[in-house]
């Protein structure tokens, strides 16, 4: 198939496949385990880093979940996840918001890290709480992300703050928990869940699953 992607049910390659069947696209799927097949020399060749979620289109590869998310709502515009002119600013400046000061600032209380004064000064994010309150302003300006309408963003930042909520970095204010709770009952939400919540339960009863297959750097 001419889309592939590569992930593991518990982890950010959930967001990559909220987002494709957000756009309703056909994909292949190829499940990675974190200690062997993520780290060969197969999946190496095509995502360096080792990390998942990796996406192959046409033989090109997509690796960051806000570059992922923004690269299938150009890629497939039937859906009608791009920004229009009016929700262009909106729509980039919280989806890498969420990409840049939102990841650094969670990285960090998940590593114990707190920055000093000074630290904040030097870092980009500043603090965890201003995080919060600047996402917690930017999640109560209108019901989406960029507006009155689901965007690509929406798949990205909406990731956050429902994992934010589920994990406890982010506290459980009404607006976090009503944006979260508008995004959850969308099908392709729901699909994509099912499908990676199946993978998880197969990978529990030891049960081989038809994602598992040998890799092709060329696919």
């Amino acid at each position: 198939m001419a889309l592939t992607l590569y992930t593991n049910p518990m982890s950010r390659g959930r967001i990559a496949r909220w987002m494709l069947e957000e756009v309703g696209a056909e994909y292949e799927t190829v499940v990675l385990d974190y200690d062997k097949s993520m780290k060969a020399e197969a999946y190496r060749a095509i995502n360096p880093m080792a990390k998942v979620p990796a996406l192959v289109h046409n033989g090109k590869t997509i690796t960051e979940c806000a570059a992922i998310c923004a690269y299938l709502a150009e890629a497939f515009p039937d859906a009608a996840l791009a920004p229009r002119e009016e929700e262009r600013a909106d729509y980039y400046r919280w989806l890498f918001y969420a990409a840049g000061p939102v990841e650094a600032a969670v990285g960090n209380r998940a590593l114990g890290v707190v920055p000093d004064a000074a630290q904040q000064r030097m870092i980009g994010y500043g603090s965890l709480d201003r995080v919060i309150d600047v996402l917690e302003q930017a999640v109560a300006a209108h019901p989406y992300i960029a507006g009155d309408r689901v965007t690509a963003a929406d798949v990205y930042v909406g990731s956050q703050v429902i994992w934010g909520m589920q994990f406890g970095w982010l506290p459980k204010r009404p607006t976090f928990a009503d944006y979260a709770a508008r995004l959850i009952e969308r099908p392709a939400y729901k699909r994509a869940g099912d499908l990676d919540d199946a993978l998880i339960a197969a990978a529990a009863q030891g049960r081989p699953t038809a994602c598992d297959q040998p890799l092709n750097p060329s696919s």
